[in-house]
């Protein structure tokens, strides 16, 4: 298991550090922050190929990864501003598996309908558009168990595959508020704030999400911290948000999060 408590308070580079003393308060948006310019990697929890075990590795990141680990430092206790590796530990576990119980590949939350029920039900999450949006959408997935050639723990298990089929049946159906992109002004919205979790919609067949960051507004709009595939690290969106739904079109919408402590 990698360590991750170096990097994680390292010295913050001279162009975030206005944007941290603006926000001091905000644990979710100032840890993501200290991510900007690591490596985008993909498929950084497939590295065993044995039992499903907790990965630490902030090193390198993915889109949900990244959320992941910002995530579980904001909830972690500290002491002189450290973060103790084993509360980050159990806080990543909690969300990154269903009910913090690690049994098997399919435990992990692969879908994030999965991962926002989990959250909520856990009490460390609020969904926040399901509050405010009148804009509503129904789950059905079936990606992975139609792509099983696509994941390790898939491609050579009918039992995994199986399994995920259930996942995906309990889901599917599940309504959820979102935000339909043709709403979403470049300037934002007032009840979406600095730190809150953006989960972008898609119109993929069998999926609900297919990106993840953490919304920072800069110069009055609505931008995203993200770990980007296409940059190959962690940025802040050079266009605002709206921009960038509206340049990709699969791409619906997005769903907001938040952390709740």
């Amino acid at each position: 298991m990698k360590t991750m408590i170096t990097l994680l308070f390292s010295a913050l580079c001279v162009a975030t550090v206005s944007a941290q003393t603006d926000d001091k308060e905000n644990a979710m948006l100032n840890n993501g922050i200290k991510f900007l310019d690591i490596p985008y990697v993909a498929h950084t929890l497939e590295v065993t190929d044995g039992e499903e075990e907790l990965i630490i590795n902030c090193d390198e990141v993915d889109c949900t990864t990244f959320v992941e680990y910002a995530l579980a430092m904001a909830l972690s206790p500290t002491e002189d501003g450290q973060v103790a590796e084993g509360d980050f530990a159990d806080k990543l576990q909690m969300i990154r598996y269903r009910d913090g119980k690690i049994s098997g590949y399919p435990s992990r939350l692969h879908y994030i309908a999965d991962w926002v029920n989990n959250g909520v039900r856990n009490g460390f999450l609020e969904d926040v558009s399901a509050s405010y949006s009148p804009y509503t959408q129904k789950v059905s997935l079936s990606y992975m168990s139609s792509h099983p050639e696509l994941y390790k723990q898939l491609s050579n298990s009918p039992q995994n595959v199986a399994k995920m089929k259930e996942i995906e049946s309990s889901l599917s159906g599940q309504e959820f508020h979102y935000i339909p992109k043709d709403q979403l002004p470049f300037n934002g919205l007032p009840w979406i704030k600095n730190g809150d979790i953006i989960a972008i919609t898609t119109n993929t067949p069998g999926l609900d999400v297919t990106h993840m960051g953490i919304a920072f507004y800069v110069d009055g709009k609505l931008s995203l911290l993200h770990a980007s595939s296409k940059e190959k690290k962690v940025v802040v969106s050079k266009v605002a948000l709206g921009q960038m739904l509206l340049s990709n079109d699969n791409w619906t919408g997005i769903r907001v999060l938040r952390m709740k402590k």
